[in-house]
């Protein structure tokens, strides 16, 4: 009998700065790997990020900790170039076996005003997704730019500077998300497994607000303690309690879905209860409850009658985790308020680009 010939498999590649990662650029990376068998991702360098759009919030090396934890992603290219060159492009189709280039529907347009995937089109090995509506990382960094939330954490502005800041959300003045949640999204960002019947469940819990390279380490070593890990995300009234009313400043179906992408991550409970109780312990059969060093609060070590991890410590499955870096959301606001004319001249350009994309439009099939 001859051998059937093994089908080679269709590689593609989607590039990006993926500064400050949310569950757009997540379901970015998700689509693109629909069009394939592989996904290789590049990201860009901070030179090249300075260069065309200004100064990144997250360093490379943070953004590269991001994308390499989307389970969609199967390799990851450090400091690839802005626009795609001729010698670049060279090199992805020889040397890393890449059969189509990817980019959303977006226009990418480089400082000369030319297409940044101009290249890649002539040479038919360009295709197109749908861009996820509701999110950006201007938009995000616009609203930590807003006075009441900075002037919460931070000394006030200079006179003079003003945001757009809508109101409503769980606080006052807290952000309005244009996200408008499905339960297909939901569907499509699931693993659709639950745990064996032997399985080790470890739980961890918080806000995962603005979800950045800390949460996904201290995620990758409560992993790495069970065969399932299972993760609960505080409400949007939890986190304004224990935060502040301007926190959070993603709401819950968003942090929900940004952590769902992670690699990491078996499952979510969406809107966890604040302290667990051994009812919960025993429905979900969790093994151990895990927290790490680094955190937004961890108050709960000092004072026993609000402790919100007293039940799985009494029963002794409780166990802190050294946080193998030291960000927390606030690491990034502060990021942000601390070069805010930076940001403010960024999101400025930004925003005229994003206003023409909506204005000009029209329906893109695709999910």
């Amino acid at each position: 009998m001859l051998r059937r010939k093994k089908k080679k498999a269709i590689r593609v590649y989607m590039d990006g700065c993926f500064d400050m990662m949310h569950y757009g650029h997540c379901n970015a990376l998700r689509q693109a790997r629909a069009l394939g068998d592989e996904l290789v991702v590049g990201v860009v360098s901070d030179a090249e990020i300075i260069a065309n759009k200004g100064p990144p919030v997250t360093p490379h090396h943070e953004r590269m900790v991001m994308v390499k934890a989307v389970k969609w992603v199967d390799e990851v290219i450090a400091d690839a170039p802005y626009a795609i060159t001729e010698e670049f492009m060279k090199k992805l189709f020889e040397e890393h076996s890449i059969d189509y280039i990817i980019h959303g529907d977006d226009p990418c347009v480089l400082p000369d005003g030319t297409d940044a995937y101009a290249l890649a089109k002539k040479a038919g090995r360009y295709k197109q997704i749908k861009r996820t509506e509701g999110v950006s990382t201007t938009d995000i960094v616009g609203n930590v730019l807003h006075p009441p939330l900075i002037d919460s954490c931070f000394p006030p502005f200079p006179m003079g500077h003003s945001q757009k800041f809508e109101e409503g959300g769980t606080g006052s003045g807290t952000r309005v998300s244009h996200f408008l949640p499905t339960s297909r999204r939901i569907v499509q960002f699931s693993n659709g497994k639950g745990p064996g019947p032997h399985a080790r469940i470890v739980y961890i819990d918080g806000a995962f607000d603005l979800f950045h390279a800390g949460h996904v380490e201290i995620l990758r070593i409560a992993r790495g303690l069970g065969d399932f890990l299972l993760v609960g995300i505080h409400n949007d009234q939890t986190v304004s309690a224990k935060r502040g009313t301007h926190r959070p400043i993603m709401n819950l179906h968003e942090r929900s879905l940004s952590v769902l992408a992670c690699r990491y991550v078996d499952e979510v409970i969406i809107g966890a209860p604040w302290e667990i109780s051994k009812d919960m312990i025993t429905t979900f059969n969790i093994s151990s409850v895990v927290h790490g060093t680094v955190a937004e609060n961890n108050d709960f070590e000092k004072v026993e009658e609000s402790n919100p991890y007293a039940v799985p410590i009494s029963m002794g499955i409780f166990k802190v985790l050294d946080s193998p870096l030291d960000i927390t959301t606030t690491t990034i606001i502060k990021r942000i308020v601390s070069n805010n004319e930076a940001y403010q001249k960024r999101n400025e350009k930004k925003s005229q680009s994003e206003r023409r994309y909506y204005e000009d439009k029209t329906h893109v099939s695709g999910d």
